[in-house]
């Protein structure tokens, strides 16, 4: 590229040092020159420390921090973007890596589209044991609406975040915009999800790059994997942030559609942990969500919160006052959904 603006890779990580170097190598190793890598450290041990001590002390581009006490997941990504001095943020998470030349390509856009705020791209899904099933990544893609007909500008840029389009990682946005929006704790389990719809909605124009820019591996543990089913499940955050969310008016149709989604699954989560009532309101607050009570889904639930009605002790019986967001945790090693909400 003619011009090179330099990008600040910011990398929070949380007791993966046997991750974390593949981590650090995809980012040194891009096509794109003009970078540095900023890193914080929320380990509970000195092993992090000491792997990027040996391996990256004399390499200029690193800039390592240990959190001392640690930050917690969404006040470390705060820190990081903090401490960007680049034109360009890239957030990557610590078990994740970038491909050779997705910096490049997520920068590409910004040569024809100059108001470009933010661009994205696809994400491989690597197994455990480190294969790539392109099959599979193909499929990911497709459950997060990035297909190939979806390429280029985005006719709404906040559109792209409510339908969760937007990744949790790999994106890169101008480093102006991210700072102005800011990654917020309050928002619980679903952090990263809630800074991707400020963030699309804030920005002028969002471009999908249709080409894998980064990895993302499949891991035994995931906020989705570790709080599915539980009221502190990302699901039941993105719910709260998702509805009390101020729109213009043309973003409207998008906030349904993400309700849809999202509202059969908190109903769900309120029944198993016998809150009937509150899951009661929700799905009465938003019956397009099934198809305005004629649904086979929703008759299921209605006989789960009746179930769940039924089993409740007297001194469980919830609150009048409406669904909160989960009080984060300062020691989640990560904020990601394996699945759409």
């Amino acid at each position: 590229m003619t011009n090179q603006p330099k990008v600040s890779i910011c990398v929070p990580t949380y007791n993966r040092p046997e991750l974390i170097a593949q981590c650090i190598d995809s980012c040194l190793a891009q096509t794109h020159a003009n970078i540095e890598v900023v890193i914080g450290d929320d380990s509970k041990d000195n092993r992090t420390r000491d792997l990027i001590a040996t391996r990256y002390a004399h390499d200029a581009r690193v800039r390592y921090q240990r959190n001392e006490p640690s930050l917690g997941q969404a006040r470390n990504v705060a820190s990081l973007f903090a401490r960007a001095t680049g034109d360009k943020i890239l957030l990557i998470h610590d078990d994740d890596y970038l491909a050779v030349e997705g910096v490049e390509r997520l920068l590409a856009p910004w040569q024809t589209h100059p108001d470009l705020d933010v661009a994205f791209g696809n994400q491989y899904e690597v197994a455990l044991d480190g294969t790539i099933d392109i099959a599979v990544s193909d499929r990911l893609n497709a459950d997060f609406h990035r297909v190939k007909e979806a390429a280029g500008i985005q006719p709404l840029a906040g559109r792209t975040g409510l339908i969760q389009m937007f990744p949790n990682n790999g994106w890169l946005a101008n480093a102006d915009l991210v700072k102005r929006v800011g990654y917020h704790e309050e928002y619980g389990m679903c952090c990263d999800y809630a800074f991707g719809v400020e963030l699309c909605v804030a920005a002028r124009q969002v471009c999908y790059v249709h080409e894998y820019v980064s990895y993302y591996r499949k891991t035994e543990v995931s906020i989705s994997a570790n709080t599915r089913g539980s009221t502190t499940a990302a699901s039941v955050s993105a719910y709260a942030f998702v509805a009390q969310l101020k729109l213009p008016l043309e973003l409207e149709p998008a906030r349904r559609i993400a309700l849809r989604r999202i509202v059969p699954i908190v109903v769900s989560v309120y029944a198993k942990n016998g809150r009937a009532w509150a899951g009661l309101r929700i799905a009465l607050a938003h019956l397009y969500a099934y198809n305005y009570g004629f649904s086979a889904r929703f008759a299921y639930h209605v006989a789960m919160l009746a179930r769940a009605t039924v089993s409740a002790k007297p001194k469980s019986k919830p609150p009048a006052s409406d669904i909160k967001p989960a009080a984060p945790s300062n020691n989640l090693p990560r904020r990601r959904l394996d699945k759409p909400l």
